[in-house]
This record gives C-alpha cells, structure tokens and sequence, in this order.
C-alpha cells in the first residue's frame, strides 16, 4: 500500500520559519490589524511554498464568522471579449482584496431555486449578471450569510446593490448616427439566441427613441448568428427597403456585412452598418466597421463595492448607472 504523505499544517510552517502559529496565521490571511516586519511576511511565506501548505478556508471561515467566496453565476447568455474581459477584472481585482472567486453553473435553475443552490455554497457575496434574481431570492441569499448581493443588469432588485447597465443608450447612439448620416429606413438586429434579450430588447428601444418624430422609419430583424440566416437576410434585403442596419454588435454586424457584400450590396453606398462593442475585428474588415463604444464599470470599482459590503452590511444598498456609449464612426457608415 502506497502511504500518503502527512498533511502539513500551520504549526509545521511556525516551526520552519521560527515563527509562533499566530503569525502564520496573520500573514497567510492578510490580517492588516496586526503588524507584521516583511522579512517576518517573507520568511512565512517562503515556508508555506517549501511545505505545500495552504490555508484552509472552512477553518478560516469558522474563525472570521464568514467565508471569503464570492460566487458569481455562470452567466445565461453567449460572453463575448468585451464582457470576458471585465470578469478578468473582476476576478483579479476580488483575488487582490483576498476573496475567492467561483463561477457557478446552474443549468436549468432560474429564479429563487438558483438562489437556493447558490446559498448551498455560503458564499460571503454574489454577483448576479443579467436578469432573473428577485426580492425573495436576495432574501433566501442573506439569510445563509451572504453580506453583500450585487446584480449587473437593467433593473434594480430591492434589497440588491445595483449596477444599472442601460443598454438603451448603446441603441440610441447608433441610431441617432445613423439618422445623421441622411439614413431614412433603419434595420435593427435582434438576435434570436435566448438569454440576450434584456440587451436586444434596450438596444432596439434605443435606437427607436432616438429617431421618435423624425420621418425615419425602424424594422426590428430577428437574426440567428448563423451563416445561413445571415445569408437569409441578405438575399432578402433587395426588396426591403432599408438604407442602413444597426446590427446589435460588432459580430452579428460582420455576420451580417459579410452577407450582404456576397449578394452584391455595396457597404455604405446601398446598406450603412454599425455594430457594438469595438473589437478589434472590426477594424480590420474593408470597409472598417463603425461601431458603438461601450464603456464597462471598472472591475476594481465593482470589487471594492463588494468589499464595502462585506464589511458593512447593514448599509443603504448603493445603486449606480454604470454603462457609457459612445460612437466610433469608421468606413461602414
């Protein structure tokens, strides 16, 4: 039988690094309400790696009378590099102020049983994108000691800090330049993947707000991002009438385009095309793509709300509109 080498534990670091276990403990959970020399942080921490030790976090959740997990949803909607990009943040920032971050799937849970199945979990704070939690889900979430509930999504939840990400605006920047740009018969994409309609749904509002009382005219498209839909679309637009598209984003735009190019329409003379997000990509098609710029929260910002939280979570529920747009003219349009 193969013996399994002994678990070392915190007084096995004290003893290599000539420290009592009470410093281990103060340096390995990043206590700042004790003093401790760096040589002494160094010497701690150069122990711990020779010995594979590492802290456990039932037993230092037991200690702090709460756990350091933050958990947040998988969320129920395609990410794109924007939003991935803003979870990194998120995530490195959380990590910086010693969280542990866990993303958790739910497939099938929607509503209060995803907060139950959350709460199963402890976590100290969770962070909601999109739509879906309610009032009596932020409820079943604080009672199993969750300090802090954040969501990311177009409405606020009582009881919940809110980030306010009003996808309107995105809509109503692409459509506001389209009408300056002399375009009259507006398509506006809707994908129709589930899971993106609170983002769809604002972005055509928007682009429909901006051009109430003028003589332009908006068409919502429903578009599956699939080549075959694009090209769908595309044979179909001759006969349409429209001058120009807002294409939900940047990728559903050079689907589109793409498309549009095979049947012989001409990017911008026949069709102007703007899309959202300002990837890369986008710069490099021919005709470039215009695009709207979208201006996430800070994921530092988000981690220290979460972390205010925590420590206070008696506090008013902070409630912010976070989302900026802005429009990047380029060649298609």
């Amino acid at each position: 039988m193969v013996q399994m080498p002994n678990t070392p534990t915190s007084a096995d670091v004290a003893r290599l690094a000539g420290v009592s276990r009470a410093t281990v403990s103060y340096v390995l959970n990043n206590t700042s309400a004790v003093r401790i020399s760096e040589p002494t942080r160094r010497r701690v921490h150069e122990a711990a790696r020779e010995l594979g030790y590492v802290p456990h976090a039932g037993a230092r959740s037991l200690r702090a009378g709460h756990s350091r997990l933050v958990l947040m949803p998988a969320p129920a909607f395609p990410v794109g590099p924007l939003y991935s990009r803003f979870l990194g943040e998120l995530q490195w920032a959380l990590g910086r102020l010693d969280y542990t971050v866990v993303q958790y799937g739910t497939v099938g849970l929607q509503g209060d049983d995803a907060a139950r199945a959350w709460a199963e979990l402890r976590p100290v704070a969770v962070l909601v994108p999109g739509a879906g939690l309610g009032p009596r889900g932020v409820a079943v979430l604080k009672r199993a000691g969750a300090r802090a509930v954040v969501t990311l999504g177009p409405e606020r939840v009582e009881g919940a800090h809110a980030l306010l990400m009003d996808h309107d605006a995105v809509g109503h920047c692409a459509g506001a330049h389209l009408y300056a740009r002399g375009r009259r018969s507006i398509g506006v994409l809707v994908p129709a993947e589930s899971g993106l309609e609170s983002f769809s749904g604002p972005r055509l509002a928007g682009v429909r707000h901006a051009l109430r009382g003028t003589d332009a005219t908006v068409t919502a498209l429903p578009l599956a991002c699939t080549e075959r839909a694009a090209a769908a679309l595309a044979a179909r637009w001759a006969g349409s009438g429209l001058d120009a598209v807002f294409a939900y984003n940047d990728e559903y735009a050079m689907l589109l385009m793409r498309a549009l190019q095979d049947e012989g329409l001409r990017i911008p003379d026949d069709v102007a095309v703007i899309g959202a997000d300002d990837l890369m990509l986008g710069r490099l098609l021919r005709p470039r793509l215009s695009t709207v710029r979208i201006e996430l929260p800070s994921g530092r910002d988000l981690a220290e709300l979460v972390d205010r939280a925590v420590r206070d979570p008696g506090g008013e529920p902070e409630v912010r509109k976070v989302l900026g747009a802005s429009l990047v003219q380029r060649e298609s349009s």
